[in-house]
């Protein structure tokens, strides 16, 4: 999947998401919770319970249980699930388009590793190394000036002032 398609593909969802927001449908919700999910899991990887519960997809306010939800019930759930998934749509759209982010289902094709409209010579327009991350020549010098400011501090758990002896046990 290039970054040109995954972007279309995701302003397509986030334009369904508003749809089904406007008029709530639970069979299309459920059609569209599992196209998004593709596609999220295409680009990002695959999301466990923990991510989904953190996104709170899916979670609705108000838990209707041992009987069938009411339209209106079903409107408001339907509502609150593609309210918070278009979220995490647009969340998405916004790490590929905005700042670049490169994604697991990535295949080439403009774009690549870049954002649009960034200034040259920024972290994201080098060559990405061998993990796929840009090069940042500067990064070895922060990281050893990190250290020498950190070594400055080791004697931090040591006692600070002379103990007598009789103090001590």
């Amino acid at each position: 999947m290039t970054r040109d398609e995954l972007i279309s593909a995701t302003r397509q969802l986030i334009d369904e998401g508003v749809r089904l927001q406007a008029a709530p449908s639970l069979p299309s919700l459920q059609m569209w919770l599992q196209r998004s999910d593709d596609l999220l899991a295409t680009a990002w990887g695959s999301m466990d319970r923990y991510h989904l519960a953190w996104l709170l997809v899916g979670k609705p306010k108000t838990i209707v249980r041992g009987r069938p939800m009411t339209p209106d019930e079903e409107a408001t759930y339907v509502g609150e699930v593609a309210q918070q998934k278009t979220a995490a749509l647009q969340m998405s759209l916004n790490a590929v388009e905005a700042q670049g982010m490169p994604f697991v289902g990535e295949s080439g094709g403009p774009g690549l590793g870049k954002a649009p409209d960034r200034a040259p010579g920024r972290v994201s327009d080098r060559t990405p190394d061998r993990t796929g991350l840009p090069v940042d020549p500067g990064l070895a010098e922060r990281l050893a000036e990190a250290r020498r400011r950190a070594e400055a501090h080791l004697d931090h758990d040591a006692p600070r002032a002379p103990r007598p002896d009789r103090m001590q046990r």
